[in-house]
Parts: structure tokens; C-alpha cells; sequence
């Protein structure tokens, strides 16, 4: 079961200025309280939360590194895309910190909303991350080709 957990890709559900940041290249390391058992290449969706509430890009894991908070803010504190302050509040009585090592980040052209990810099934953005089906990836490859046919076709007629 962890085997086919860490070949599956993982939704990542962020602030929009984490996800901003994360798909322009200026975070390139993406911080969990809980250990996200996933491997080297990964790919990892995107989804903006509130306000923008949508499938916004994708991004591949690099290494998963595991460790106490102090060390992960000493090796990767000019690449986590956070103040110190924020750091030590988020890992607040948290023991194992795990950071999510990130390249390759590649900006949508349009994003998909909610609203067209619940059109497509009962689609629930997570907490903070979750691993998706092939039924998931199927549907969001829908939505996109969907509506690149819908201009295709507003465009010839």
C-alpha cells in the first residue's frame, strides 16, 4: 500500500502566496508538519486556496528530508519563503519537521477552478496535501482538454 501511495502524484493545497511563490521559482522548498512518503519525481499538483480556489500548476519533488525543525530552518531558511517568526510558529511543539525539496514548477496557462473540478466529480480540495487516483489525474486532463476544445470551437464558428 506505501509503495503504490508513493507512485501516486500528490495534491499540494496552499495560500496563494505560497503557491505563487512556489511556481515563480522563489520557494523552491515547501514545509509539512506530518512526513509526505513520496519519491524523488513526484509530480505535485498545485491548488490555490481561498481566494483563488483553484488547480493553478505543478511542480516536481526533488527529495523529501526529514528532520527537527532547527535543522531544517538552518539548511533551507532562504528557500522556505517564510520570516523565522513564522517558521517557529508553524512547528510550534512539533518534534520532526519534514520539507518537501521542489523544481520544474510549470504555471498554467488557465487554471482550472473549483467549481469546474466539482463539475468534473465530487472533488474536495484537502487540509494540506493528499495523494491522487488516476481517476483524479483523468478528470483534470478532461477539464483542461475540454476546454481547449470549447475555444477550438467558439473559434470556428
Amino acid at each position: 500500500m506505501e509503495t503504490e501511495a508513493r507512485n501516486r502524484p500528490l495534491l499540494l493545497s496552499l495560500k496563494p502566496r505560497f503557491a505563487d511563490a512556489i511556481l515563480n521559482g522563489s520557494k523552491t522548498v515547501e514545509l509539512r508538519r506530518q512526513r509526505v512518503s513520496a519519491q524523488a519525481g513526484t509530480l505535485i499538483y498545485i491548488y490555490a486556496s481561498s481566494p483563488v480556489m483553484a488547480l493553478v500548476g505543478t511542480v516536481d519533488l526533488r527529495e523529501v528530508v526529514v528532520a527537527n525543525p532547527a535543522d531544517i530552518w538552518e539548511r533551507f531558511q532562504d528557500q522556505v519563503g517564510v520570516t523565522e517568526r513564522e517558521f517557529r510558529s508553524y512547528y510550534e511543539s512539533i518534534e520532526t519537521a519534514s520539507a518537501l525539496l521542489l523544481k520544474n514548477p510549470r504555471i498554467w496557462s488557465e487554471s482550472i477552478s473549483l467549481a469546474q473540478l466539482r463539475d468534473l466529480g465530487s472533488f474536495h480540495p484537502p487540509q494540506s496535501y493528499r495523494y491522487f487516483s488516476k481517476t483524479d489525474v483523468s478528470s483534470i486532463f478532461s477539464a483542461m482538454h475540454g476546454r481547449q476544445n470549447d475555444r477550438r470551437a467558439s473559434c470556428h464558428a
